[in-house]
């Protein structure tokens, strides 16, 4: 029995793995400095649940156990990572489930506002969500900028193999 309590879980790994390359791609330079995105906790949030379900999506639409499973993993870690957030930032343990509660909120509610637009190929619907959730206005300019790039990160993640975007994902360029 013991054996199993200690057996290292892939899932988690590929979870972590996973986040880390989301992250990487979300904090790249020119999100700040070309797309005119704000260096600020909420809209670094905002771009890392984008990757985050960028790459959820991808997982997704392999179809399969093993890419339920791997979105599963990625999600649960940008859970974890928020929590960890949280208390680094010396939130104390019975306010941490209040405040993880107002993320978990604000992460369904993006990636809700997000998933359909992606899937849909609809730029337009996708901008009207990231000018109020990235740029915090409605209509900002460079949200436009900030959908063709998500639709065709969509789009270069659809086109790369399964283990291949497990390894590295090839993102499009900023």
């Amino acid at each position: 029995m013991l054996k199993y309590l200690f057996k290292p879980r892939p899932g988690v790994r590929i979870g972590d793995a996973l986040y880390a390359l989301a992250v990487e791609q979300a904090r790249h330079l020119g999100f700040y400095t070309r797309l005119g995105v704000a260096d600020r906790i909420d809209a670094r949030f905002e771009l890392y649940t984008l990757h985050v379900l960028l790459l959820v999506l991808r997982l997704r639409d392999e179809n399969t156990e093993a890419g339920r499973d791997a979105a599963q993993a990625l999600f649960d870690a940008y859970v974890s990572a928020l929590d960890h957030a949280l208390r680094e930032e010396g939130v104390g343990d019975v306010s941490v489930g209040k405040k993880m509660r107002k993320l978990g909120e604000a992460l369904y509610g993006r990636m809700n506002a997000y998933e359909t637009p992606l899937r849909d190929d609809d730029a337009t619907a996708l901008a009207e969500a990231l000018a109020r959730n990235v740029y915090a206005e409605t209509g900002a300019e460079r949200a436009n900028d900030l959908a063709r790039y998500a639709l065709a990160a969509r789009a270069g993640l659809a086109a790369q193999e399964f283990n291949d975007v497990l390894a590295k994902p090839a993102w499009t360029d900023v």
